[in-house]
C-alpha cells in the first residue's frame, strides 16, 4: 500500500527514524529503505512510501521542507540590501552576530562582509543552504 507522509524523526546514529502518515499512523523506517539517495532523511520532509508490517519501504522524498521557512532569495537579498546593518544574520536566526554587524555598521565593515555572503548565499545550492539554515 502507497502512503504519503511527513519524517518526524530521524537519528544519524542508528539510521532509523519515523514517519507519520497522512492517514495519522506512525511508520518506522531504516536509511536503508530510503530510495532518494541525494537527499538525506531530515525532520520535515514529505514523502512518498510503501508500507509492510507498520515499517515504511522504498521511501521517495516528494517534495523538501523549510523547517523554518527562510529561503535562499530572501538571504541574498538581505545581505546585499541590508547586510550592513546585519538583517540577513537576524533572518537566519543567528541573532548574536547580527548585533555584531549592527554595533559595528559604522565601520563600513560589515557591510563588505554582507556583500560576500550575498554572493556566497546565492553560489550555494538550494539543498546545501537548507541544511546549514533550515534544520
Amino acid at each position: 500500500m502507497t502512503m504519503q507522509g511527513t519524517v518526524l524523526q530521524y537519528e544519524r546514529e542508528t539510521n532509523t527514524g519515523f514517519i507519520s502518515g497522512f492517514d495519522g499512523n506512525r511508520y518506522s523506517f531504516a536509511r536503508i529503505n530510503w530510495t532518494t539517495g541525494n537527499v538525506e532523511p531530515r525532520v520535515g520532509l514529505t514523502v512518498d512510501f510503501e508500507i509492510v508490517d507498520k515499517t515504511a519501504t522504498q521511501i521517495i522524498v516528494v517534495k523538501s521542507a523549510n523547517a523554518n521557512g527562510r529561503t535562499r532569495l530572501a538571504a541574498i537579498l538581505f545581505a546585499l540590501l541590508l547586510g550592513g546593518i546585519g538583517i540577513h544574520k537576524f533572518y537566519l536566526g543567528r541573532t548574536v552576530w547580527g548585533i555584531v554587524y549592527l554595533l559595528f555598521c559604522w565601520t563600513f565593515i560589515p557591510a563588505i562582509i554582507a556583500l560576500i555572503e550575498g554572493i556566497l548565499y546565492a553560489a550555494m545550492s538550494e539543498e546545501d543552504f537548507n541544511k546549514k539554515y533550515n534544520s
